[in-house]
C-alpha cells in the first residue's frame, strides 16, 4: 500500500512562522551574541567602529557592584512575584468558577486590559504618601511604617511587585479558569458519590490534573517578570541607589541612554541565558512531577 505524499503543502504552511522566528528571534539573538564581544559605543568617536573586545563587556558587567545589585533585584522580583501571582490567580479561579460569580471575574480581570504605563501611573497616585489610597488602606489596618514606596530603598522593589501582581493576577486567572472548566466532570461526580473529602479532591485530583495549565502559566509569568521595564521607568526609574533596577531596564539604559551597543548586547545574552535556565528547569521539574503522578 502506497502512502499518499503530502508534497510541498506542509512546508508552505510552516514557512511564514519559520521566517518570522528567523527574522525576529534567531537573527537578533545571533547578532547580540556577536555584538557582545565588541567594544561599540555610538557616542564616543573612536568606538563608533566596533573593536573586538573579547569577554571585556562581560568582565565589566560582573565586576560592577551596580550590575550585581541589578541581578539580585531581578531574581528577588521574579522569585516573589511569580509564585505569589500564580497561587493567588489559581485561588481566584477556584473561587470564581461558579457562573454566579461571573461579574467578579470582570472586576479582577480589568487591570489586565490597562496599558502598562497607565497602570503604573494609577499606582503612583495610590502610593502617594499621606493621602494615597494604598497608604490609607494600610493605615486603616494599623500600618505605621514608611509610606514613600517608590523612593524608599527598602520598599521600591516591592512597589513594583505590587503593581505587577495587581495587573497580572486577573490575566493568569483566566487560564486557570479555562483549565478548571475543562476538568472531567464524571471523575468529580464519582468522588462526590464516594464522599471524598474536599482536601483529598483538591490535592490528589485537581492539582495533578491542572499540572499542564500551571506549567504554561508559570512559564509565561516568568518570562513576563524578566521582561518588566515599563513600571520601572514610570514608578522608580531604577532608584533609589539602583535598588529597584531590573535587567531589562539596565539594558534599555545602556542601549538608548549610554548608546553602548556592546554592553547592551552582553546584557541581552545574559537575559536570554536566565530565561533559558528558568524555562528549561521549570519544564524538567514539571515533567518529572508528571512522571511521578502518572
Amino acid at each position: 500500500m502506497h502512502k499518499k505524499r503530502a508534497g510541498l503543502l506542509p512546508y508552505l504552511l510552516v514557512a511564514p512562522t519559520l521566517v518570522f522566528v528567523a527574522v525576529f528571534t534567531i537573527y537578533p539573538t545571533i547578532a547580540s551574541v556577536i555584538g557582545s564581544f565588541y567594544h561599540h559605543r555610538l557616542n564616543i568617536l573612536k568606538y563608533r567602529t566596533p573593536r573586538f573586545y573579547g569577554l571585556g563587556n562581560y568582565h565589566e558587567l560582573f565586576s560592577s557592584a551596580d550590575f550585581q545589585q541589578i541581578i539580585v533585584n531581578t531574581l528577588v522580583y521574579t522569585i516573589i512575584l511569580v509564585p505569589l501571582t500564580i497561587v493567588v490567580s489559581f485561588l481566584f479561579a477556584l473561587w470564581l468558577r461558579p457562573k454566579k460569580f461571573a461579574p467578579f471575574r470582570i472586576a479582577i480581570f480589568h487591570p489586565t486590559i490597562l496599558p502598562a504605563v497607565s497602570a503604573a501611573t494609577i499606582w503612583l497616585f495610590f502610593f502617594t504618601p499621606g493621602y494615597g489610597l494604598f497608604n490609607s488602606f494600610l493605615s486603616s489596618l494599623g500600618y505605621g511604617g514608611p509610606q514613600n514606596w517608590s523612593s524608599n530603598p527598602q520598599l521600591a522593589l516591592f512597589s513594583l511587585v505590587i503593581v505587577a501582581f495587581w495587573k497580572d493576577a486577573g490575566f493568569y486567572m483566566i487560564y486557570f479558569l479555562a483549565g478548571l472548566q475543562n476538568l472531567p466532570k464524571d471523575v468529580y461526580e464519582a468522588l462526590r458519590l464516594e464522599g471524598a473529602h474536599p482536601f483529598v479532591v483538591f490535592f490528589k485530583f485537581t492539582l495533578p490534573l491542572m499540572r499542564r495549565t500551571t506549567l504554561f502559566v508559570s512559564t509565561i509569568a516568568m518570562v513576563g517578570a524578566f521582561r518588566m521595564v515599563d513600571h520601572v521607568i514610570v514608578i522608580t526609574s531604577g532608584g533609589p541607589s539602583n535598588k529597584s533596577s531590573l535587567l531589562l531596564y539596565d539594558l534599555w539604559q545602556e542601549r538608548f541612554e549610554n548608546l553602548n551597543v556592546g554592553k547592551s548586547s552582553a546584557i541581552t545574552v545574559i537575559l536570554i541565558l536566565f530565561l533559558l535556565v528558568f524555562t528549561i528547569s521549570n519544564l524538567l521539574f514539571n515533567e518529572r512531577k508528571g512522571v511521578i503522578h502518572d
